[in-house]
């Protein structure tokens, strides 16, 4: 957020820019890896004004004075709530503010200043669970909203072990587990879209997947993301393995006039 020279920071510019410019989706639904509720229950934000949280520890002042402009909105969360619904899961409303899995990331994406998002924004939980088909249920489940130009965007990371990051987000040499399970992931998810989600589900099982996500909170955003796609394929804008994190970049369906 803060490193501007950074080559993913540009990366979210670039991709935010193409989103404003070329698909200008009537509101956006956002999954992030920091927001998991019920083992069998999805939350879905329905505050029209939301506040920052600011779920880390230990960083400097300023990161906690943030600020990100956006504003819900009760009507999309409905019919995000309603889709859900009419796929069998449960779901509540709650108001909530938006975690940093969404605003550090928008912030890059959506400068305010430079390329503002200016339509609704609305987040939706993950469950809290690891299980890998029921997270890609829940993206088939939201699948039509894209028929209405809700875009959806799912924020996590393709390799993310902060246990061995050591060096910090320079430490430029990657982690061997870094490398293979960044490119198996890629494997998966771009592979025919017929046999998407049992390649996916298959990536938990790999002997690198504990040493790449410790947890797989911040890998599933991505199944559902898949799941959401359908029948679009998906494709890998862009990688770069730093250490024990890989910052890859993807996208399912094609941009319009692109």
């Amino acid at each position: 957020m803060y490193e501007v020279d950074h080559p993913a920071y540009r990366k979210l510019q670039e991709i935010g820019k193409e989103i404003t410019t070329k698909v200008k989706p009537k509101a956006v639904v956002v999954f992030s890896a920091h927001w998991q509720a019920g083992k069998n229950t999805i939350q879905v934000n329905t505050a029209e004004t939301t506040d920052l949280i600011y779920d880390f520890y230990g960083f400097p002042s300023h990161y906690y004075k943030e600020k990100y402009p956006n504003v819900g909105s009760k009507k999309i969360a409905e019919i995000v709530m309603s889709s859900l619904s009419n796929a069998g899961i449960e779901v509540e409303g709650v108001k909530r503010g938006l975690d940093h899995g969404v605003w550090a990331s928008f912030k890059c994406a959506f400068a305010p200043d430079e390329n503002p998002l200016n339509v609704p924004l609305v987040q939706v939980s993950l469950f809290d669970t690891e299980n890998a088909n029921q997270h890609y249920r829940l993206g088939r489940a939201v699948s039509a909203l894209r028929d209405e130009n809700i875009l959806i965007i799912v924020s996590g990371m393709a390799v993310h072990n902060l246990r061995d990051l050591g060096g910090g987000f320079r430490d430029v040499e990657p982690r061997s587990y870094t490398t293979s399970f960044d490119e198996a992931l890629k494997d998966a998810v771009t592979v025919d879209p017929a046999e998407r989600e049992q390649r996916m589900v298959e990536l938990l099982k790999r002997g690198d997947a504990r040493q790449a996500h410790p947890t797989f909170d911040h890998l599933l955003p991505i199944y559902v993301g898949a799941g959401a796609a359908g029948d679009d394929a998906g494709k890998r804008l862009w990688t770069l393995k730093e250490g024990s994190v890989s910052w890859a970049q993807y996208r399912f369906g094609e941009v319009p006039g692109s």
